[in-house]
């Protein structure tokens, strides 16, 4: 396999998963739906977490030896712009949580959902694409990094896409509408690494910002929208041991596949 082939399919992997969520819907009950959201929250938010670090700001720290400046800056600097950016997309959505408190119709909360996934998609799908631009370009990435790091962001984009479908589908929506809802949601997702790793495949020497940029997005996410589900959904023990549990099982991925 090229390893041009290999890219495109690294960046339809965490597609795959978001739909894989969304078919949830077919066999899920609605009354175990919450439980089962707030587990795979937990074990997402570490597998994020871990995914940012050995996926991301390792190779991004090792890149910028190369760097003029001090070896911590630029991915100091990227982590905080791609925090910096997710916070400001959150603040255009707006707030998501008091947004949903304060609608009365559950369609109208349904489509917010749908749509404050969608855009937090971006950044992981970002992350997906400046990685496997520095696979083809050579820059201390290796193909199977990148696909540790596609496979750990799919395996995350699992409750994103359930989470999705089973409250449309408790909303009256139908199955297959509720499952087209949640694959939706993730096409977001190859369409920004497509560009990013268009973009990014240009400048190779940005490379340490772009990998750091998308890891403090992706921490950021996890923070911002994953880690309150942990206490509140999962309950504050069973959230812990899924948390670590996904973060063991990413780093474990990833240090195996590198």
């Amino acid at each position: 396999m090229t390893t041009e082939l290999q890219a495109v399919c690294g960046i339809l992997i965490p597609f795959f998963g978001t739909a894989a969520g969304a078919a949830a819907v077919f066999f899920k009950k609605k009354d175990r739906a919450g439980d089962a959201e707030g587990a795979l929250s937990a074990f997402a938010a570490g597998v994020m977490l871990a995914a940012s670090v050995w996926s991301l700001l390792l190779p991004a720290i090792e890149r910028a030896e190369t760097s003029f400046l001090p070896q911590f800056l630029p991915p100091a600097l990227g982590v905080t712009a791609g925090a910096l950016f997710c916070l400001l997309l959150d603040r255009l959505l707006p707030g998501l949580s008091k947004r949903i408190d304060a609608l009365p119709s559950g369609k109208k909360r349904t489509a917010l959902l749908i749509w404050a996934v969608t855009v937090h998609n971006l950044p992981e799908g970002m992350a997906v694409g400046v990685l496997w631009a520095g696979v083809l370009n050579g820059n201390a990435v290796a193909a199977s990094g990148a696909f540790a790091l596609s496979l750990g962001i799919a395996l995350q984009n699992i409750p994103e896409g359930a989470i999705v479908s089973l409250p449309a589908a408790a909303c009256g929506v139908g199955k297959g509408r509720s499952f087209v809802y949640g694959v939706l949601s993730g096409a977001v997702e190859p369409a920004g690494a497509a560009l990013t790793l268009l973009l990014t495949s240009f400048v190779g020497a940005i490379l340490p910002y772009t990998l750091s940029f998308a890891a403090g997005a992706m921490i950021c996410v996890a923070a911002c929208e994953l880690l309150p589900e942990i206490g509140r959904s999962a309950g504050k023990k069973n959230g812990a041991l899924l948390f670590i549990a996904g973060f063991i099982a990413m780093m474990s991925l990833d240090v195996a596949l590198g």
